[in-house]
C-alpha cells in the first residue's frame, strides 16, 4: 500500500509544533473543502488533509507515525510495516464504516473520530470557526483615559463559490472603554472572518498604538510629567495646579528646597491603578527689567556671604 507522508500533505516541517500544524490544516481545509473548491481532486485532497491532521494533532498517534517514518517503513513510496509491528493505539468504535486510508488503518487500526467528514459516501456538514483578524488603531492619551467612540475600517477575507478569497471592506463604530488596558488587545467578538457551515465568525483583535503626548509619557500604567516651577516656588514651597489627561486638574504641594531632582508621586492618578510621577524642572525667568536685575543681584550677594 502507498505510504502517506502526512507532513508533506499538510506542507509542514516534521518539527512543526501543534500551532503550525493546526494553522496549515485550517488554511488547506478552506482551500479544498468541496463546498467551495473547484479543484477536480478536492474531495480526495480534503480527505487526505483530514487524515493527516487526525494523526499529527494527536501526540500518541504522531509519535507512532514518526517512529515508522524514522525506521524506514516506506520503500519506494510503498508502505511495509516492520516485522512484528504492533500499533500501540487502537481506537476502534463499533461497526460504522470509516473512510481513512488503508495506510492509516494498518498503523492505527480502524478508528471512529469526531472529526470524520465522510460516512457511507455522503459528506457530513463541515463547520469551521472563522479566523481572528488583527489590526492596529492609534489613540490619543486622552482617549485612552476618557473612552469614547472611534470609527474604524478594515478588510474581511471572504471565500466565494469558486473558492477564491477576496477582501470586503467593513466599517465599525468601536466603543473605547475609559482607562483602557493597553497590555492586551481590545477584542470584538464575532467581527472577524466569517465561519464555514454555520460556524461562528472569528473575533476582531485591536492592538492599541498610543500617539506620543507632548506633556505626558506612559510607562506601563504609570504616567510621567515634567512639572515646570519657578525658582522661588522650588525654594520656598507652594501650591501648583496640574492638568490631567482625563480633563480634571489637581493641586499639588511643592515642598520647600525642591530642585530638579525632586519627584512627586500622585497615587492612582495613572492609568488603570497606576500612579502619576511629577518630575520637577526649575523654570528660570529671563531678566526683563532693572528691578528684576536688582533682585538677582541681591540674591547673588546673599549667597556670596555664605
Amino acid at each position: 500500500m502507498e505510504f502517506k507522508d502526512y507532513y508533506s500533505i499538510l506542507g509542514v516541517n516534521e518539527k512543526a509544533d501543534a500551532k503550525e500544524i493546526k494553522t496549515a490544516y485550517r488554511k488547506l481545509a478552506r482551500k479544498y473543502h468541496p463546498d467551495v473548491s473547484k479543484e477536480k481532486d478536492a474531495d480526495e485532497r480534503f480527505k487526505e488533509l483530514g487524515e493527516a491532521y487526525e494523526v499529527l494533532k494527536d501526540s500518541e498517534k504522531r509519535a507512532e507515525y514518526d517512529q515508522l517514518r524514522k525506521y524506514g517503513a516506506q520503500q519506494g513510496g510503498q508502505f511495509r510495516p516492520p516485522p512484528d509491528w504492533e500499533p500501540a493505539t487502537h481506537f476502534y468504535e463499533g461497526d460504522a464504516e470509516h473512510h481513512f486510508s488503508d495506510f492509516f488503518e494498518s498503523v492505527f487500526g480502524r478508528t471512529g473520530t469526531a472529526h470524520r467528514r465522510y460516512q457511507s459516501g455522503h459528506q457530513q456538514s463541515f463547520r469551521m470557526r472563522g479566523e481572528d483578524i488583527h489590526i492596529s488603531m492609534p489613540l490619543l492619551l486622552e482617549e485612552v483615559f476618557n473612552g469614547g467612540t472611534r470609527q474604524i475600517e478594515y478588510a474581511v477575507p471572504v471565500v466565494d463559490d469558486q473558492g477564491l478569497v477576496s477582501h470586503r471592506p467593513k466599517k465599525l463604530n468601536v466603543k473605547i472603554p475609559a482607562k483602557l488596558d493597553l497590555q492586551k488587545p481590545l477584542s470584538l467578538r464575532g467581527q472577524g472572518s466569517p465561519g464555514i457551515g454555520g460556524a461562528p465568525a472569528g473575533d476582531l483583535l485591536i492592538n492599541i498604538q498610543l500617539v506620543p503626548h507632548p506633556d505626558y509619557t506612559l510607562k506601563g500604567r504609570d504616567l510621567y510629567h515634567k512639572l515646570r516651577v519657578m525658582p522661588w516656588v522650588a525654594a520656598l514651597g507652594g501650591q501648583h495646579k496640574v492638568s490631567l489627561p482625563n480633563g480634571q486638574s489637581v493641586k499639588v504641594t511643592i515642598p520647600p528646597n525642591s530642585n530638579d531632582q525632586t519627584r512627586l508621586r500622585l497615587k492612582d492618578k495613572g492609568l488603570g491603578g497606576g500612579d502619576l510621577y511629577l518630575e520637577l524642572s526649575i523654570d528660570l525667568p529671563k531678566v526683563h527689567s532693572q528691578k528684576a536685575k536688582d533682585l538677582y543681584q541681591k540674591l547673588a550677594e546673599e549667597y556670596s556671604d555664605t
